[in-house]
């Protein structure tokens, strides 16, 4: 693949082969970004699980203390009062059956988090063709599958995320912009690997967290020293 003169100029800016300890990833990574937007710095995580047994597949949530500078527009499943908790604590959308042929037919998709009572799930279920794989199926260990709609739409917007395995059991997630200082960055990104350390699975026998990388949107990651992540 052709790299672009910022990418490249980025790249040699540090030594690829050196694992760095946290502080520094985050500095170096912040001068990474130099595209003209605000670049995300995303962390991606290489585990040791193998997300093929139902005990190691690590799946949760954790509030950023900073959030991940991102706005986030949050559909609400509910029925009665319940939409108008979910109305009241700021959700975007909120509605019931009558949306599924929206999004199901239609492919409305105006929403970056989805929220449902239990009661709904019956309903929200026959969507997960389209929810499935976008990461937005409705789940009780990510807290999107609750009757406290009103406290599950106020952590999102607050900057909840969920972390998750994908098919190659690495874990990748944002933890904030470039536009962050380094001390808000360095405090979310440990926030996150205290949840992830808590999740580690008790089946899993060998090195739990094998490698970490943090990267902006446009520019090269950097290798951090997994000793120097604190457990």
């Amino acid at each position: 693949m052709k790299r672009g003169k910022k990418y490249v100029a980025a790249a040699q800016s540090y030594d690829k082969s050196v694992a760095y300890d946290p502080a520094e990833a985050i500095a170096q990574v912040k001068k990474n970004a130099t595209a003209k937007f605000d670049e995300t710095i995303e962390a991606h995580i290489r585990t040791g699980c193998d997300g093929r047994h139902a005990e190691q597949q690590i799946r949760g949530a954790v509030v950023l203390p900073h959030g991940t500078g991102k706005s986030v527009r949050v559909l609400v499943f509910a029925k009665g009062a319940k939409l108008d908790e979910a109305q009241a604590a700021g959700a975007d959308f909120v509605g019931g059956e009558e949306l599924i042929p929206k999004i199901q037919n239609e492919g409305w998709s105006e929403f970056d988090s989805v929220v449902a009572t239990p009661d709904m799930m019956g309903v929200v279920g026959r969507l997960g063709r389209v929810l499935g794989p976008r990461g937005l199926m409705p789940n009780p260990k990510a807290g999107t599958v609750t009757m406290d709609v009103a406290k599950a739409v106020e952590e999102i917007k607050a900057g909840k995320i969920e972390y998750r395995l994908d098919k190659t059991n690495i874990i990748h997630v944002p933890i904030g912009k470039a536009s962050f200082t380094e001390e808000q960055l360095a405090d979310n990104f440990q926030t996150l690997m205290d949840a992830i350390n808590k999740a580690k699975p008790s089946s899993l026998k060998g090195q739990y967290i094998k490698s970490i990388s943090l990267a902006p949107t446009m520019g090269p990651g950097v290798k951090l020293n997994v000793a120097k992540v604190s457990n």
